[in-house]
């Protein structure tokens, strides 16, 4: 009987030790360390911080899992953890109250993760951290009082992530850092605070010039991890180590240039200038009459555009040039240059006079007349379900209010299409299109012929061909005509500029119009007046056809 009662107390404690165990995450180990008990998750599919952890837990390690945010409230029933180490996850969200509730926290290691900023005020929940490691994330920023609630921390990693520019403020308003330097504690054991700024993309202009005399003259207390941090840029710096370096101190931009006045007669050349100086380095803007027209686009060959050029001729020195090809009267006016960096901007500005060739006197050369007595700069500029849209910027050379007509004529009619519109800045659209046609549309003053320059030609592709065929098509045109623009249905432009004349153009491109008759090798290239020669641009001459082109030419020639 004695033995029986025995046996069933043995049982009831042993099934009293089991209920004591805390639950233990399915697929993590749990077991009792020197300094309490353990959780270990290591490359277990978690997607979050399990929510029923025991209060008992000292230490929580969570590694090589896709855990990617701390949300608010991670960690509410756990005051007692210790260590909470979550190393190579994917984290890259920590909410500002994800901290709450770890008063006792001492480490927190983050290594591995895909942090780009941190909540720091989330640490005034953790008054006793002494280890921070956030190595090896994307971290590129910390303001001036991130490490304000971080009193007791001993140990600061920031290594390998991607940090260019850090205030010495962020070290010098660290309380860990001002409690060795207050007169008081000099006969005070202060522990050692050690950092760790490796292996950062650091950016060593005026900007990092307090972190770097901060790192020259680090004495203990305070260690680094790794004391030979080297610049990775500008270039004029990039490798060299902090303590070799000497850096200036930062300025606004200041602007000169040549000349603020500039004089020039219609049709020069010309180059404004602007150069500024400053630390860091200065970025350069330009704002004119027609920034809003031109827009610099060097595949369209500069021409009626404005190429801007910026170059570097100093580490803390650029020059900015604005270049106006072939200036008009319409180019008069204040040219604004305005360089700015991180500290501040600085403004310029340079008056452009462009005067009418007659206005100069006898004994200069080389005069170039205006064309037309007017400024026209015609584009095709969007494709539209049934055409194209055209846009123009047409100014007038005399102070009289003069009148502009817009030609718009086909190869496949004699008549034309005449539209009368005021100056400034127009669109019209072009619909309608045929396929397989050729269109011309130009600009002049009203009772003139068009100039040079003021005509735009395109062409239609065909009705009822599938996506290859068009691709094929589109690819002999580009080897033949340089294209601007792809049109709806197989529509393409093309640009009236080049060594070719029209005629070669009609021989080889014309066999895509609907007609049988279509390419008479005695044909008058241009039916009307106004419908002038214009060449093609042709990129490996007239005669480079692929022989995909070739075959696909041929099979509209048998099919017309």
């Amino acid at each position: 009987m004695a033995s029986v009662f025995r046996h069933f107390l043995l049982v009831l404690v042993f099934l009293d030790t089991n209920a004591a165990q805390p639950f233990c995450v399915p697929g993590c180990t749990c077991s009792e360390e020197s300094f309490g008990r353990t959780l270990q998750c290591i490359s277990v599919s978690l997607g979050k911080i399990p929510g029923n952890l025991s209060e008992e837990f000292k230490q929580v390690r969570i590694e090589n899992s896709p855990l990617f945010e701390l949300p608010q409230g991670s960690f509410v029933n756990m005051s007692t953890l210790e260590y909470l180490w979550l190393n190579f996850n994917n984290v890259s969200v920590i909410h500002l109250g994800a901290l709450e509730h770890l008063l006792e926290l001492r480490e927190l290691r983050l290594e591995g993760n895909k942090l780009r900023s941190v909540p720091w005020t989330a640490f005034r929940a953790t008054p006793f951290l002494k280890v921070l490691d956030l190595k090896r994330n994307k971290i590129d920023a910390l303001p001036e009082l991130a490490l304000q609630f971080l009193a007791n921390l001993t140990y600061l990693d920031l290594s390998s992530n991607r940090l260019t520019v850090v205030s010495k403020s962020v070290f010098l308003n660290w309380p860990a850092y001002q409690k060795p330097q207050q007169p008081d504690c000099g006969a005070k054991i202060i522990s050692s605070l050690v950092v760790a700024l490796h292996d950062n993309p650091w950016v060593c202009d005026c900007r990092l010039r307090g972190l770097v005399q901060f790192v020259k003259s680090i004495t203990l207390p305070v260690i680094l991890v790794n004391s030979y941090l080297i610049c990775r840029g500008p270039l004029s710096k990039a490798g060299q180590l902090f303590h070799e370096t000497e850096l200036s101190t930062c300025m606004k931009p200041q602007i000169s240039t040549p000349s603020a006045n500039v004089t020039i007669r219609v049709g020069q050349n010309v180059t404004l200038r602007c150069l500024a100086q400053a630390s860091p380095s200065p970025t350069i803007a330009w704002t004119y009459p027609l920034s809003m027209w031109r827009e610099f686009d060097p595949m369209l060959g500069g021409k009626h555009l404005t190429p801007l050029l910026t170059s570097s001729t100093g580490e803390d020195t650029a020059l900015s040039e604005l270049a106006i090809p072939a200036a008009h009267l319409v180019d008069s006016g204040n040219y604004t240059c305005t360089a700015s960096n991180s500290i501040g901007k600085s403004i310029l500005v340079i008056s452009l006079h462009v005067q009418p060739a007659q206005a100069l006197p006898a004994s200069d050369s080389l005069s170039i007349p205006s064309e037309g007595s007017a400024y026209i700069d015609l584009r095709v500029v969007k494709q539209t379900v049934h055409g194209i849209l055209l846009e123009w910027l047409a100014v007038a050379d005399t102070p009289e209010e003069e009148w502009f007509t817009l030609y718009i004529a086909s190869d496949e009619a004699i008549r034309k299409e005449v539209v009368h519109i005021g100056p400034g800045i127009n669109t019209y659209a072009v619909d309608d299109l045929l396929p397989g046609t050729k269109y011309e549309a130009c600009l002049s003053l009203e009772g003139q012929p068009p100039h040079q320059g003021q005509c735009v030609v395109f062409v239609t592709g065909r009705d009822g061909v599938g996506l290859e065929a068009r691709e094929r098509l589109l690819h002999v045109t580009v080897v033949l005509c340089v294209v601007l623009l792809a049109l709806p249905v197989g529509a393409y432009a093309w640009a009236a500029q080049g060594p070719c004349s029209c005629s070669k153009w009609v021989l080889h491109c014309c066999p895509h119009r609907r007609k049988a008759p279509s390419c008479p090798h005695a044909a008058t290239p241009c039916r009307d007046g106004s419908f002038r020669e214009h060449p093609a641009v042709c990129d490996d001459g007239e005669e480079h056809i692929d022989t995909e082109g070739d075959k696909e030419k041929e099979g509209m020639e048998d099919n017309s």
